[in-house]
């Protein structure tokens, strides 16, 4: 049976995975981690473009 997971716990995992995934390899492009992110964790574009404005500003 599936669980269903709420939009704004997919969007804090896929910002945990974006940053595990930018310690382990700092100069990975950012761009590259939202996308990988977006399909991994189903991320509408708006969500990915709050993410991407995130990390962007780090």
């Amino acid at each position: 049976m599936a669980t269903i997971v709420s939009q704004s716990e997919l969007v804090r995992k896929a910002a945990e995975y974006i940053n595990e995934k930018r310690n382990l390899d700092p100069n990975k492009d950012i761009h590259a981690l939202l996308d990988e992110a977006g399909m991994r964790f189903n991320l509408t574009p708006l969500d990915q473009a709050s993410l991407e404005r995130i990390f962007s500003e780090k």
